[in-house]
């Protein structure tokens, strides 16, 4: 059972391990792009390649989904990333149970986004946890951990797709360990649980009344998705991907911008410093150096980001 790109190379880790893989479950096709065409998610499109019958509830766990599953008749489920939450009845079905493979290091940043909020929240370390699922929210015991540092530069993108990776290895382990008797299930420690929200796109809003590495660390975190951003004096949403510390200290108010040509850039001021927008993004034009779109464009020196 998953969904996003996150969850692929768990399936073909499980293929090319010679696991018979009796149905992959998915959320339904949903509309993509400007033409709102349905579109596959990346574990429908791997397991359609591989021949493997794909089943699309809307939510798993109504009888039609319930009922998918109990013909599947599996020994053992697997999840990553699936994006619906599991029933008591439908976690009765596989004897042997569900092994969840988790982005994060239970039990912290327990939820739907833990990839982003471990870089938001500025984490330096983080990893990739199986454990056997049971009807709480990433509540379940512990079977294996692995961790990585977390690049400096790094984003959320670039980090899920060594996660994922990580994560098909580590379930792997898990399965061999699970056959060979030697798995062993550690219950999580409550007090030391963090349960972080959903994103949404205002979670990517530039506070620039924060400092320079908080910043930092919410632009690496929302991209890809769901994108750090701030309005323009003029009311226009400005995308922002990528950002540099430009002095130690800051010469103007929060969000005032300081510099705004080819030359020197795009700069403007924060809590604690002044730092460069490097990588942006203006309505219904591409991602681009900074440097570049001032070129052909100007910016108000001393008006502020974000007052919009």
């Amino acid at each position: 059972m998953g969904t996003p790109d996150f969850a692929v190379p768990s399936l073909k880790a499980l293929i090319d391990g010679g696991y018979e893989v009796v149905g992959v479950f998915c959320q339904p096709d949903r509309p993509k792009g400007r033409g709102h065409k349905l579109a596959a998610c990346p574990v429908k499109e791997e397991a359609l390649r591989a021949g493997i019958p794909v089943y699309q509830p809307e939510r798993i766990k109504r009888p039609e989904g319930v009922q998918m599953l109990r013909e599947c008749a599996p020994d053992l489920c697997v999840t990553a990333a699936f994006g619906q939450i599991l029933s008591q009845e439908i976690l009765d079905i596989p004897p042997l149970g569900t092994i969840n493979v988790h982005s994060s290091l239970l039990p912290r940043h327990r939820g739907s986004a833990p990839i982003n909020w471990s870089i938001m929240m500025g984490d330096s370390v983080t990893g990739v946890t199986t454990m056997f699922t049971d009807k709480g929210m990433d509540t379940g015991d512990i079977l294996l951990m692995e961790e990585t540092p977390i690049g400096s530069e790094e984003n959320a993108g670039e980090l899920s797709d060594r996660l994922s990776v990580m994560g098909a290895q580590l379930l792997i382990r898990t399965l061999k360990a699970l056959e060979a008797g030697t798995l062993t299930r550690m219950p999580q420690n409550p007090d030391e649980a963090t349960y972080e929200p959903m994103l949404s796109k205002e979670t990517g809003r530039i506070a620039f009344e924060k400092t320079a590495h908080e910043i930092d660390c919410l632009v690496r975190g929302a991209t890809p998705w769901p994108g750090a951003f701030t309005t323009l004096p003029d009311g226009q949403t400005m995308k922002v991907f990528a950002i540099r510390r430009a002095a130690d200290a800051p010469t103007g108010e929060p969000g005032q911008i300081l510099t705004a040509d080819a030359k020197g850039g795009l700069v403007v001021s924060c809590a604690d410093a002044d730092i460069e927008l490097t990588q942006i993004q203006m309505p219904g034009a591409k991602r681009m150096n900074a440097m570049d779109y001032l070129r052909g464009h100007t910016m108000d020196t001393g008006a502020c980001l974000g007052k919009a």
